[in-house]
């Protein structure tokens, strides 16, 4: 099982998209200032969950909502969740 998902800064507000199969040490290596992308707007939030079965699919799902950020496609998604 693979999850993507979006974080949010509490620190400014900013979005993060990425995929993985373990939720809980992702976000810890987000929240420790592991992850390059995102060390500087910790502490991050998940706002947005969604299972996919294999790496593919959350590879394409991850680009699709990326593709979607800030638009109104991606404001739906968050007020789903």
């Amino acid at each position: 099982m693979f999850i993507v998902y979006i974080l949010k800064s509490l620190k400014n507000g900013r979005f993060y998209v990425g995929q993985t199969q373990d939720i809980n040490d992702r976000i810890k290596r987000h929240n420790s200032g592991n992850v390059k992308s995102t060390k500087y707007y910790i502490p991050w939030e998940i706002v947005y969950l969604e299972n996919l079965q294999t790496r593919s699919e959350a590879c394409k799902r991850e680009k699709q909502i990326k593709i979607y950020k800030g638009g109104e496609a991606f404001k739906k998604l968050l007020k789903i969740n």
